[in-house]
């Protein structure tokens, strides 16, 4: 069944699909690779747009960005752990199976925990604006609701301890979450899970052949960073065996910047190429400051170049041209998943999408308050301009006065297969 259609059915017909899905004889590789694989990843992308490109507001402080490699890491970590997360859940599903009259079987135990999550997964492109997270609560509390329909269904589980089954799974689920928390927060962690993961997703069973995706589209990216991450862990794996802990430790984290960066390692480009692209006028506003950085460890670094315009009266207009390097991967990720979203209210608007093939926030005032107007390029550069006192026009018009094409086409600089 198409995942779109799965989706709908789970979502909108709960009572119908679980019986179909319990007749399934879906592969443990075909339901990550083909379902938790794309869903899991719309929330952290979600997140790291809406933290680090777009911002937050926060009260009495206004508009503040995640640093970039921050959002990165906690965005790749919280995916990773998402995926893991459906393999704990699921055992807990079939350990528990026999306390509550069902009967164990890992498969469907699986099922139950993948589809029981997909409300959850969905709601995740809410992430992209903080005035929508109720609604990302309505949506778990209704994958707890497909839960508890499941568990009887599939794991034959009498439906009068339906309840009590569904209490003790979600009990647990969060205790052992929390400790895998803990024990993986660290960037060190994070690059190893990685691994492990993404290369389970591409080589499940050693028996069996891989399923080929078109390597252009959002599967076959995904596949293509799996099989890199695979290489990666082979080689941390010999480093392990080396018993050299430098090497180790290199290891780990040649992994991690192959895992952001999506599939291959990837150094921005220096400063002295950005800086070109900070204009001494923006926005008919003469430029007042300006600095630019290069910054992160070996493997994840990202650099940024950024000046302030004003007239010394109300105008006043900030550039930033980043080029997010070894981390650029997440935004490859945003692409292919076509993150899109839209909010208005009385006070202003918010829009995110793609316009020709490029991914682009907008946010206006209806009140002559701060506009932003922020793009991506080739995956890779953003190029984010806010103003106030001045039109969210005039920053487009402003923004696409520079020579976005040519920082474009500087997209394969750095670039280590």
């Amino acid at each position: 069944m198409a995942i779109v259609d799965r989706i709908k059915n789970i979502c909108l017909k709960p009572n119908a699909e679980w019986p179909v899905i319990a007749a399934e004889t879906t592969t443990t590789k075909d339901l990550i690779v083909g379902y938790v694989v794309p869903l899991a990843a719309i929330g952290p992308i979600a997140a790291f747009i809406g933290g680090t490109v777009i911002g937050r507001s926060l009260p009495f402080i206004g508009s503040y960005h995640v640093p970039m490699v921050a959002g990165l890491t906690l965005a790749i970590f919280t995916y990773i752990m998402s995926i893991v997360g459906i393999f704990v859940l699921s055992f807990i599903i079939n350990a528990l199976a026999p306390s509550f009259g069902g009967e164990k079987n890992s498969a469907q135990a699986l099922k139950v925990a993948v589809y029981s999550y997909t409300p959850m997964w969905v709601a995740g492109v809410l992430n992209l604006l903080t005035a929508l997270g109720l609604l990302a609560i309505l949506a778990g509390c209704y994958g707890l609701y497909l839960l508890y329909l499941g568990l009887p269904r599939l794991m034959k589980a009498p439906q009068e301890k339906a309840v009590g089954y569904t209490v003790v799974v979600v009990i647990c689920a969060i205790v052992l979450s929390a400790i895998i928390g803990v024990v993986g927060a660290t960037v060190g962690g994070v690059g190893l899970m990685g691994a492990g993961a993404l290369n389970g997703m591409a080589h499940p069973h050693a028996a069996s052949e891989p399923v080929q995706f078109d390597k252009d589209s959002p599967m076959g990216k995904l596949q293509a960073l799996g099989q890199a991450m695979a290489d990666s862990n082979k080689k941390m794996e010999a480093a392990q065996k080396g018993g050299d802990p430098n090497a180790q430790a290199a290891a780990a984290m040649q992994g991690l910047g192959t895992l952001l960066g999506g599939g291959k390692r990837v150094d921005p480009i220096g400063i002295d190429q950005l800086k070109p692209f900070i204009p001494t006028t923006f926005a008919g506003l003469p430029k007042t400051s300006g600095n630019a950085e290069k910054t992160g460890m070996t493997g994840l670094m990202v650099s940024k170049a950024e000046a302030t315009y004003s007239d010394q009266a109300q105008k006043r207009v900030t550039l930033e041209v980043s080029d997010t390097g070894g981390a650029s991967g997440l935004l490859g990720l945003a692409g292919w998943a076509g993150i899109q979203g839209e909010r208005e209210d009385d006070n202003g608007f918010e829009r995110t999408g793609k316009e020709n093939g490029r991914l682009v926030h907008e946010k206006g005032s209806k009140h002559g308050g701060s506009n932003e107007f922020t793009i991506v390029l080739g995956d890779r550069f953003v190029v984010s301009a806010h103003g106030n006192g001045v039109e969210l026009g005039e920053l487009k018009t402003a923004v696409s006065g520079l020579d976005l094409g040519k920082l474009e086409a500087l997209k394969d600089q750095g670039v280590q297969k």
